[in-house]
């Protein structure tokens, strides 16, 4: 049985999967009950992402449990070819959400869009080749940076629906904010319909089913494409052993 464990910066996600990657539980958690889920799971392989530098730590506080855990970073073996030009500083997250998209739709292209904090694109051909993606800021950021750079502005909270021309002040903001997002992510996929061969458009990500409802474009939300990447990642880090 496999753990894979994705630590965010307020809390943590984990997904428990069988030999065959059925039966999957997903748990959002706080980090400091992972040792008590672990030790109730039983697994027998971890793979540990975090975005918070503590994975080396929480790799020791598991190995109790059992000692195959691994970290998953710029040295770990991968399932695609990564043709990132820093690969040191492409994001966990990003590599997972790739990983999933293989691991759910092998030898196809796929446009990948996590729509968090950030919302990041990511660009898959053939299920093999990572190529990169673009970074933009998410949705409560935009709301979080008019209110923080501008002495007016209030901290406002998303709404599903927006009008396209705000006659009030909160009005105008959600409409920048949510069209303006939405014309963004449209736009993205455009152009990569355009420019490549897409099989499939993919989201996922906290606000992924917010742009489920906005976007026009036909697309799967898979929101826990990460967690099926960790563990996609997990398998092909055993496989590898076993060779």
């Amino acid at each position: 049985m496999n753990l894979v464990i994705d630590i965010g910066n307020s809390s943590a996600k984990v997904g428990y999967f069988g030999a065959d990657s059925s039966h999957s539980i997903y748990k959002r958690v706080d980090s400091s009950e992972l040792p008590a889920i672990a030790m109730e799971m039983k697994p027998d392989f971890i793979l540990i992402s975090s975005v918070t530098g503590d994975a080396e730590t929480w790799k020791e506080t598991l190995s109790d449990i059992t000692s195959d855990i691994w970290i998953l970073n710029s040295q770990l073996p991968l399932p695609f070819n990564n043709h990132y030009k820093t690969p040191h500083t492409l994001g966990t997250d990003r590599i997972a959400a790739v990983a999933g998209a293989q691991a759910l739709y092998p030898q196809q292209s796929c446009l990948i869009i996590d729509a968090g904090t950030c919302i990041k694109y990511e660009w898959l051909e053939n299920g093999i080749d990572y190529r990169g993606g673009s970074i933009s800021p998410g949705l409560y950021m935009r709301f979080q940076a008019m209110h923080t750079f501008t002495r007016k502005l209030p901290l406002l909270e998303p709404e599903q629906e927006a009008f396209l021309t705000g006659t009030t002040t909160q009005e105008a903001m959600q409409s920048g904010v949510i069209k303006g997002m939405t014309a963004e992510i449209e736009g993205i996929i455009e152009q990569y319909k355009q420019q490549y061969s897409v099989s499939n458009v993919i989201i996922c990500g906290g606000d992924a089913h917010f742009f489920e409802r906005q976007l026009k474009t036909p697309i799967f939300v898979v929101s826990e494409l990460v967690l099926i990447g960790l563990n996609h990642i997990l398998n092909y880090t055993i496989d590898n052993l076993k060779r």
